[in-house]
């Protein structure tokens, strides 16, 4: 959904195979390219803040409704947070090198509720990015181009490149496969945990059914001495299991659910986030997914209770002065 805006194309200028300002020059020539519906010229930017130690982003927006006036900026949450800001639309200095400070009003200040776009955003006009950055007129970060039909992308790219030899060409389905990639790899992380936490339980699982202790041993040769039946035993053993893995069940989910949903998911949240100075604040909605809990109980639970059942049945069916020895 957030791609879903993007522009179809974007070019930008490459020298010794890095990114550089693009004329606006080349404007005019990929506009005049059939197919072509528009040509914007973009400026965005990153900054160091030495004083908290984060990098901003600094933009000059699309929208006319989030253009700022001169000397005003709109700002993410996690620009004042980062900042300290003790009060709403404290103004934001920032120093360019040593001796230098600029002083910009915040007026308004993003919420939470896009903290995952905006945390480190900071939306400054035209004039204010270019004086601050120190940019003449004409160059732009990157070119956005609008195309008509997107089936003609290839065809459009290959002629754009006949004007722009050195330039790149990024598609807008090449940053979703990207952003794509990007999560899976966070997602394998994830995954690499939990098959970890699986491997530990499987060879406890295994080192339960393989046989029991001496200590649980001596006790069913002595309830079996006074009397107890060995059905009466398997059965009082597979409770105890049960009671156990139900226990450590219902101790795991809550310590879960208050570690997602009451502190925030504090082990887990900078690898999903990504490490960063300023990450993403915003509050997680609880939600108790009934199958997942149910395939959790059966993969956890189950195993577990069924692994003590052939060295209960072993111990119980031989004889009380032998297992007890």
């Amino acid at each position: 959904m957030v791609l879903a805006e993007a522009p179809e194309l974007t070019v930008q200028h490459l020298r010794m195979g890095r990114h550089e300002m693009t004329d606006g020059a080349q404007i005019a020539g990929i506009a005049a390219i059939r197919g072509v519906t528009a040509v914007e010229g973009r400026l965005w930017g990153y900054f160091y803040d030495a004083a908290s130690g984060a990098n901003y982003t600094f933009q000059v927006p699309d929208d006319p409704a989030l253009l700022p006036g001169p000397g005003e900026v709109l700002v993410g949450e996690g620009v004042q947070r980062a900042r300290g800001a003790t009060w709403e639309g404290a103004p934001l200095f920032l120093s360019r090198y040593t001796g230098d400070m600029v002083k910009f009003e915040v007026v308004r200040t993003f919420s939470s509720d896009s903290a995952l776009v905006s945390s480190d955003l900071v939306l400054l006009n035209e004039a204010d990015f270019r004086a601050f950055f120190k940019l003449p007129e004409g160059v732009w970060t990157d070119l956005a181009v609008s195309i008509r039909n997107p089936l003609e992308i290839p065809t459009i790219m290959e002629k754009a490149s006949k004007l722009m030899p050195d330039a790149r060409f990024i598609t807008r389905d090449e940053i979703g496969r990207t952003y794509q990639k990007l999560f899976s790899w966070r997602e394998g992380l994830m995954i690499a945990l939990a098959a970890a936490a699986v491997l530990a339980f499987t060879i406890f699982a295994a080192e339960k059914a393989s046989g029991l202790s001496a200590e649980e041993a001596r006790e069913i040769g002595v309830l079996k001495a006074i009397g107890w039946d060995t059905r009466d035993v398997i059965s009082m053993k597979l409770w105890e299991g049960a009671l156990i893995s139900l226990g450590a069940f219902l101790i795991g989910t809550l310590a879960a659910y208050l570690h997602v949903f009451a502190f925030g998911a504090g082990l887990f949240a900078p690898i999903l986030k990504g490490w960063s100075v300023i990450y993403p604040d915003f509050p997680l909605a609880p939600v108790i997914d009934g199958m997942q809990l149910s395939t959790l109980f059966l993969l956890t639970v189950v195993p577990y209770t069924a692994a003590t059942l052939v060295p209960i049945w072993r111990a119980a069916s031989a004889d009380p002065d032998q297992v007890m020895r």
